[in-house]
C-alpha cells in the first residue's frame, strides 16, 4: 500500500474505514462514550464532513495502487502544528505497520510545511491510542500548556460524552 492525497471518490470509503477501527475499542471491552452497550451505533464522521479537509490538501489514504482506501488520515493547521483530526485504519489491515507508516508520512508532512509540530487528541489508557503515539516521539501535554485549540478539542470531546479522564492532548515537537 502507498500514501497517497485522498481524491473526492475516496470519501464514501472513510466511514466504513472509521467503523471497523472503532470496533477495535469494543472487542477490547473499551468503552468510549458513557453508557454504550455492543448494540449501540459506532459514532462515526459523514463523508462529506472530509470534502473541506480534502479540499485543503489535508486528507491521505493508504491504499493499493488502484484499490480502494485502507487507513485515512484527516488533518487541520492549527496555532503552527498540522492538528490530526482523525486517523484509522480498516481492521483487515490492522496490524501490519500502515498506521505507523501514515503517521511517519503525516509528520514528514509537517516538516516539508515547516510546521512546528504535530498534535492531536486521544484515549490516554487504550494501548493503541496514548502508547502508540509515545513511541513515534509525541507526548501527553496538560494543564497550561493544553490551552487555545487543543483545549477546545478536549471540550467539545467531553460535551459529546467522552470521558474527559481517559482523553488527554499530545503534540510532537519538530
Amino acid at each position: 500500500m502507498i500514501v497517497r492525497r485522498a481524491t473526492p471518490e475516496d470519501l464514501p470509503r472513510l466511514p466504513e474505514i472509521e467503523v471497523s477501527a472503532a470496533t477495535l475499542f469494543r472487542d477490547q471491552g473499551v468503552e468510549v462514550f458513557a453508557g454504550e452497550t455492543d448494540d449501540t451505533p459506532i459514532d462515526f464522521t459523514p463523508a462529506e464532513v472530509w470534502a473541506p479537509i480534502l479540499a485543503d490538501g489535508l486528507l491521505w489514504v493508504m491504499a493499493e495502487p488502484d484499490g480502494p482506501a485502507g487507513a485515512f488520515l484527516a488533518a487541520r493547521i492549527e496555532e503552527d502544528r498540522l492538528h490530526i483530526l482523525e486517523f484509522d485504519v480498516h481492521r483487515e489491515h490492522q496490524g501490519n505497520g500502515l498506521g505507523r507508516r501514515l503517521l511517519a508520512f503525516a509528520i514528514e508532512e509537517a516538516q516539508r510545511r515547516g510546521l512546528a509540530g504535530l498534535s492531536l487528541t486521544t484515549f490516554r489508557d487504550t494501548p493503541w491510542n496514548a502508547p502508540f503515539y509515545a513511541s513515534a516521539g509525541f507526548e501527553i501535554i496538560e494543564g497550561e500548556e493544553a490551552r487555545g485549540a487543543l483545549q477546545s478539542y478536549l471540550d467539545r470531546e467531553a460535551a459529546r460524552g467522552l470521558d474527559p479522564a481517559r482523553r488527554c492532548a499530545m503534540i510532537l515537537r519538530l
